[in-house]
């Protein structure tokens, strides 16, 4: 009962995202079935100590090869239902609070070096081509706005205002915000929009659909990047819709606007989500300053 009220309320109150919600009731009920002996014993998340809810990390960690990513939401999803029980059932204290998170890797974003991006969007595209059109305007928005694939696939057509030449997404937790954009966008978007007038009949609410009317979702979306940034010849540790993104703001920053600013079109809640792209572009300043200055590979004397 407790566990289906608090993911009941992840869900209605705290809107989190069907995939977080699935991933923390996996956790949970894992941890009800072993706590409960497979259900032979009673199950009473509030008679718990610090020492149980080791018990059952270390079995699980030592029963599968679960990566530290996975331990560390196990963690997570113990302390938020821990802190629910006591927001909602007067629970004294938070056993799950002297828990510590498995520390993971933090590799830096891929993105796609900027010769590369400049060569896939200068390539020619059949303007007279609905699907063509259509496809170069996913991945230029993708690219020059920063949007999530989500935020894409929900875009509607209302929120794209070529006059202003701005667009409003609807980001994580139900936030919205404004991303502005350039001429070049906006004459994509006007020929996308004849085309769609054209050659779709009744196209749906939201913006971008497939040439049936219908609107697209998310495999359709990354094979249309997949694909278009392999035919590109772009190299890229990953071709992925998440990759334009991280294209998006490294170059942003490589060209000299503010963190704060690619914060906010980023919709990231904390500057510290953002300043992972600081690491990148300090990366590319020292192999540009090993590869370009006389003296940078001089030993000591």
């Amino acid at each position: 009962m407790f566990i289906e009220e608090f993911l009941t309320y992840m869900r209605c109150e705290l809107n989190y995202s069907v995939h977080t919600v699935l991933s923390y009731q996996t956790d949970l009920e894992q941890w009800r079935e072993w706590s409960t002996d497979g259900g032979r014993q009673g199950f009473d998340p509030c008679d718990v100590t610090v020492s149980d809810l080791r018990a059952w990390l270390a079995y699980e960690s030592s029963r599968t090869t679960l990566s530290a990513a996975t331990m560390r939401r196990k963690v997570q999803s113990l302390r938020a239902f821990y802190r629910f029980m006591m927001q909602r059932h007067a629970l004294e204290a938070n056993p799950a609070a002297e828990l510590t998170p498995a520390k993971i890797p933090s590799p830096l974003p891929t993105y796609i070096p900027p010769g590369e991006t400049k060569k896939l969007f200068d390539s020619p595209v059949d303007t007279d081509s609905f699907n063509d059109v259509r496809n170069r305007l996913i991945m230029l928005m993708l690219y020059t706005t920063g949007m999530r694939r989500n935020e894409l696939l929900t875009l509607l057509d209302r929120n794209v205002d070529t006059v202003r030449g701005e667009l409003k997404v609807l980001g994580k937790r139900n936030k919205e915000r404004i991303i502005p954009f350039g001429n070049e966008l906006t004459t994509m978007i006007e020929t996308y929009r004849r085309l769609r007038s054209r050659d779709i009949a009744a196209p749906a609410d939201t913006f971008f659909v497939k040439d049936d009317g219908e609107s697209l979702y998310a495999k359709y979306v990354y094979n249309i990047v997949n694909s278009t940034l392999k035919e590109a010849g772009v190299h890229a540790a990953r071709l992925s819709p998440h990759v334009m993104r991280h294209s998006f703001a490294t170059d942003m920053l490589n060209n000299g606007a503010e963190l704060s600013a690619v914060q906010q079109l980023l919709g990231h809640k904390s500057l510290a989500t953002t300043q992972v792209y600081t690491h990148i572009t300090f990366r590319d300043l020292k192999q540009n300053y090993q590869l370009a200055h006389p003296r940078a590979k001089r030993k000591g004397g």
